[in-house]
């Protein structure tokens, strides 16, 4: 991965240029990253893929936990095909926003709450940006829980797609990349071999085999390739007290009413990260909603086999392209 300058910020813009790690989607525009603080101090980056030209407008994108912007190259790529943009932040305590625990390779978050912050951040951003109205919001993982609560709180949209969203937390799938790297400690310690050290990112040692993130082996070697070439994007593990405020917001979610926007949930056949009984009861309470199972697909469905991710960006596209057709 390379440095791309970004390109200079409007002068009207209360915000700091930031680095990109990584190289722009191919015939699209340079991604543009910048710093910004939350309303508590905390030091966040956002990125924005821009719209190409003659493009619909842009999307709001909210990624899941130990991602970064760069790793959402690919989808920026896949949605710039179908006429949008992206603006996403990385979330406190991960990638290259602020860290907030003593060790940076623990995923760490004060209260689940605070992630609402830097919604807020990003929605301020936005519009020091000059940026017009998100056309929809897509949601990953995580990013799913965050967006969840953020439209029960108001945020305006015109439609919400979600890949895999962290709506209830099956222990045992969630913490399983933690299980196999300990499988791979002990492995190794049999071998005499040295263990990878606490903290150390899934992505780092987890083989391309039996992985649950992606079924492509391409997009699975890139996304290790870019660890490796920076690793101050990578987070590793969750601390207790994160997983402790996960699993609270989770409860709190399953008890709110769905809001009243159009909606699609993406779920891979082959998900084994998130609780997929919660998704399911959440898309039988929230009206004009359509769950897609992707056969094949695992846990990171926009990063998936070409034919399979297309599925995913091809019904998202549509879903944004209806509701505002609908408000026009």
């Amino acid at each position: 991965m390379r440095m791309v300058a970004t390109p200079a910020l409007p002068a009207r813009a209360a915000l700091a240029s930031a680095p990109f790690l990584g190289a722009p989607p191919p015939g699209l525009p340079e991604p543009l990253a910048v710093w910004t603080r939350a309303a508590d101090g905390v030091r966040l980056r956002l990125v924005h893929y821009p719209t190409p030209a003659g493009g619909r407008g842009w999307l709001l994108l909210f990624p899941g936990r130990s991602e970064w912007a760069e790793k959402y190259a690919l989808a920026a790529a896949e949605f710039g095909a179908r006429g949008y943009g992206l603006l996403l932040p990385d979330w406190r305590g991960q990638a290259l926003s602020e860290r907030l625990h003593p060790d940076p390779r623990l995923g760490h978050v004060a209260r689940f709450s605070d992630y609402q912050r830097d919604v807020a951040a990003t929605l301020a951003a936005a519009r020091a940006l000059g940026l017009p109205a998100p056309l929809g919001l897509v949601a990953h993982s995580m990013g799913g829980a965050i967006g969840l609560r953020a439209l029960s709180q108001g945020l305006k949209v015109p439609a919400v797609a979600f890949s895999a969203p962290m709506w209830g937390i099956a222990l045992t799938t969630f913490l399983r990349p933690a299980f196999r790297l300990a499988a791979r400690v002990v492995n190794r310690t049999a071998r005499a071999a040295p263990p990878p050290p606490p903290g150390t990112p899934y992505l780092a040692v987890a083989p391309f085999e039996g992985n649950v993130l992606t079924s492509d082996p391409g997009v699975y070697a890139a996304l290790q390739a870019a660890v490796q070439a920076h690793p101050e994007l990578a987070l590793g593990t969750p601390t207790f007290h994160w997983m402790t405020e996960a699993l609270r917001e989770t409860r709190r979610l399953a008890a709110l009413p769905s809001p009243a926007l159009p909606m699609l949930v993406a779920l891979g056949s082959a998900e084994s990260v998130i609780d997929t009984a919660a998704v399911r009861t959440r898309h039988g309470r929230w009206p004009a909603a359509r769950l897609l199972t992707i056969e094949g697909a695992r846990h990171e469905v926009m990063l998936e086999r070409p034919a399979r991710r297309a599925a995913f960006y091809d019904a998202a596209a549509a879903l944004f392209a209806g509701a505002a057709h609908t408000q026009v």
